[in-house]
């Protein structure tokens, strides 16, 4: 048995423009004349302290983090090095969850799980099989084309599974992936310089200029039987970092307006008492912030707002919490403690009768709240309040650890949090997948590689700056940052 085909995230971006509507575009105010009188220069930039945990949060995050850890170092196929979209359920391979695996590895090394050998050994075995994958615009028996690779893989060979998307996105979380272990892996030995070789020619020979018939902006993918898709990438979503990497490429850059194009079709909006960029579902305010750290760096759009992207993803949070209290549709265990709508698994595709009137549940879906978009049927995702750690900490963490002791091992498991779940749906119906518990509600029974990744990498970030702390010192993000008008904050610093 396979898993089943489950809509690409991009699908949700793409819905979510339909029904927003076009926001204000960037830009920033007048110029005024400098002061008469000089002014000292700002300080220089240092990232807060670490932040200092009880003894019971800090091992309920240890727990988390090496549960979720072990899906990605557990589950990777050992031809190719690939990981699997979903688990237990039989799937194919995940570009991004691949990408999400790589940036897992060093995390891994640091918390001593693994050894820096075994990281290594399994980092450049997946670099090595991406790299000499076969490339082209046959429609079968390849793995991607112009240096992108197919949204989902057969895991045992690598190539492209049925008639997929070549994926713009999910070749972006693969780079960065790789990119982040080029940077941990920085010893003077053959291995180490291999991966970081391999690292650079993966990025270098992504064509970003091929990837744009529609000028400046990004597409979200193509198909060999029919060309480029019908979408582009448009703001505000997770497609941040594919023009933050477009833009840094030494070898296919694209021009700098692609970023004006992009903050264009920002939404900016009051949710929930929270002015910010909208973007109902929380995948989209956190998967670029993985490997990105926003704090104190700004754009002209961002510069005009007076707040930073990290701000922005942090009030999107607070926003969903405060709907799950103020819970306009009456969903059972919705509330402080217990909230998170984004893309993820669900029950079924049906409608039945809930508080006295039809409600339409789904499987999976690009679920999201907001001002002008309600796709919500009560289904949770505990990603959308790990994935939001370092924004909300003093709610995201207290979320997690509700939840755990609520659902105990129906939610809570090998590899850590299941992908979903669902209060509400306590009907003796047939479920798409998972089961329902009697009088408890519908839980997910797998996990999914796109969900685990945030969890555990925005965890980390949160109590380390892993990733963040590295990912400052690459040269073409960097470069990306800067062509994108990004200012202030660790960029004009000089990061080792």
């Amino acid at each position: 048995m396979r898993s089943l085909h489950r809509p690409r995230r991009a699908a949700a971006t793409a819905l979510a423009l339909l029904v927003l509507a076009l926001g204000c575009g960037g830009g920033v105010g007048r110029r005024v004349a400098p002061p008469a009188v000089p002014t000292a220069p700002p300080a220089a930039w240092s990232p807060p302290a670490p932040p200092v945990l009880a003894a019971a949060d800090a091992a309920f995050l240890d727990d988390v983090e090496q549960r979720t850890f072990q899906y990605f170092w557990d589950l990777a196929d050992p031809h190719t090095g690939l990981t699997p979209d979903r688990w237990p359920t039989k799937s194919f391979a995940s570009v991004s969850a691949t990408g999400f695996g790589l940036t897992a590895y060093p995390i891994g090394v640091e918390r001593g799980w693994i050894t820096r050998e075994q990281a290594r050994q399994r980092v450049l075995h997946t670099l090595r099989f991406l790299w000499s994958a076969p490339q082209g615009p046959q429609a079968a028996g390849v793995a991607g084309y112009h240096g992108f690779f197919y949204h989902f893989l057969v895991p045992e060979t690598g190539m492209r599974f049925e008639q997929v998307e070549l994926s713009t996105i999910d070749t972006t979380f693969l780079l960065a992936g790789a990119l982040f272990c080029g940077e941990y892996f920085h010893r003077d030995d053959a291995e180490e310089r291999e991966i970081r070789d391999l690292a650079e020619k993966l990025y270098e020979r992504a064509e970003w200029d091929w990837a744009q018939p529609n000028a400046p902006r990004v597409v979200m993918g193509w198909h060999p039987e029919k060309g480029f898709i019908d979408y582009d990438w448009r703001g505000y979503n997770e497609g941040m970092l594919v023009y933050l990497l477009a833009l840094g490429s030494p070898t296919h850059p694209i021009a700098p307006n692609a970023w004006e194009a992009w903050t264009s079709t920002y939404h900016w909006d009051t949710f929930e008492g929270q002015e910010h960029l909208l973007f109902p579902p929380l995948f989209g305010h956190q998967y670029s912030h993985l490997w990105v750290d926003f704090r104190g760096i700004r754009d002209a759009f961002m510069r005009k707002k007076g707040i930073d992207y990290f701000e922005n993803s942090r009030r999107a949070t607070l926003a969903q919490r405060a709907w799950a209290i103020e819970n306009p549709r009456r969903w059972l265990d919705l509330g402080a403690d217990v909230w998170g709508v984004t893309a993820c698994d669900g029950p079924a595709d049906v409608e039945l009768t809930f508080a006295g009137e039809k409600r339409r549940f789904a499987t999976y879906a690009g679920r999201g709240v907001g001002p002008e978009l309600r796709a919500d049927d009560g289904t949770l995702a505990p990603t959308a309040a790990g994935g939001s750690v370092p924004f909300a900490p003093e709610v995201a963490i207290r979320a997690l650890m509700a939840m755990r002791a609520k659902y105990g091992e129906n939610l809570y498991a090998k590899y850590g949090f299941l992908d979903a779940f669902n209060p509400s749906f306590r009907y003796d119906v047939a479920v798409h997948h998972g089961k329902v518990v009697p009088g408890v509600g519908w839980f997910d029974t797998d996990y999914l590689g796109i969900d685990q990744g945030p969890i555990l990498e925005m965890i980390e970030n949160y109590r380390t700056e892993l990733v963040w702390k590295l990912m400052r010192r690459n040269a073409h993000l960097r470069h990306g940052l800067e062509r994108a008008g990004f200012e202030g904050g660790w960029l004009p610093q000089t990061i080792h």
